[in-house]
């Protein structure tokens, strides 16, 4: 997958001609970009309303604050960081939607710091398993219950392929704390197959 967040080549000139009023520079930032802060938009929400709508809102954001864009960071992170701010909102704004809680889902730990109970380790299963439509799904679900904040980690850094440095910088957080999200959302996620699993063992 490619690096989304490395130097693009013409970012740079295309931004400063679009500070100038370019509608030409707006266009080409639009056509290089809108599926990619699409496809972001739609793997946070799951939702192809939701996802057109943050892109259309992040592109028109694009528009009237490029002047905001001081070029310490790329192009490129600064929209996802719009554009991850964006998907949260709409998580944040589904008030109905139960998420699982990081504290109960993940596993318990003992004052040590080993976990209090084993949890199956899913990541050595074979991967036929691990890739059939129903598993994908099982995973796609228990991707969406977490918590806004621990999913938009897990999303950027598992889904995107994004770093943990530019994750951080993404949303505004401290690499531990990026390290931190990831580590539960993984334990968590984990547990959530490795039940799923066993119910499927427990059926055959």
């Amino acid at each position: 997958m490619a690096r989304h967040l490395e130097a693009h080549s013409g970012d740079a000139e295309l931004v400063e001609r679009l500070k100038r009023g370019d509608e030409e520079a707006f266009g080409a930032l639009l056509r290089r970009y809108q599926g990619k802060v699409y496809r972001l938009a739609m793997n946070m929400t799951r939702s192809p309303q939701d996802a057109e709508e943050v892109t259309q809102d992040v592109f028109l954001a694009v528009y009237r604050k490029i002047g905001d864009f001081d070029g310490r960071a790329a192009f490129s992170t600064w929209l996802y960081r719009v554009a991850s701010n964006a998907a949260l909102m709409k998580l944040r704004g589904r008030r109905s939607e139960p998420h699982l809680s990081i504290e109960e889902e993940g596993p318990a730990f003992a004052p040590d710091g080993h976990f209090a109970r084993p949890v199956a380790d899913w990541s050595e299963l074979p991967e036929d398993r691990l890739l059939s439509a129903e598993r994908r799904r099982v995973l796609e679900q228990a991707i969406d219950a977490l918590p806004p904040d621990y999913k938009a980690v897990v999303v950027l850094r598992d889904v995107e392929g994004l770093s943990n440095s530019e994750v951080a910088e993404i949303l505004g957080a401290t690499v531990l704390a990026v390290k931190s999200r990831l580590h539960r959302a993984r334990l968590a996620l984990r547990e959530r197959l490795a039940a799923y699993f066993e119910a499927g063992r427990a059926r055959a």
